[in-house]
């Protein structure tokens, strides 16, 4: 949780935190695996063609950001 201090400043100002990091890159690896799991049906509601899903379940858990 950021203090008010913290939440002030610019993101690269900003404290570094491993536990946040961490848990995010986890939370990542966790939607991934259940992204891959889905099958045809579950992957056309949410509008992704198999290709799209296995690329996105693909990359590794530290790479956070967009494509």
């Amino acid at each position: 949780m950021a203090t008010l201090a913290t939440a002030r400043l610019a993101p690269s100002r900003r404290p570094f935190n491993l536990a946040a990091l961490i848990g995010r890159a986890y939370a990542t690896w966790r939607q991934r695996r259940q992204l891959a799991a889905l099958d045809a049906h579950a992957r056309r509601d949410i509008g992704l063609t198999e290709g799209e899903a296995l690329r996105e379940a693909l990359r590794p858990a530290w790479s956070l950001g967009a494509w």
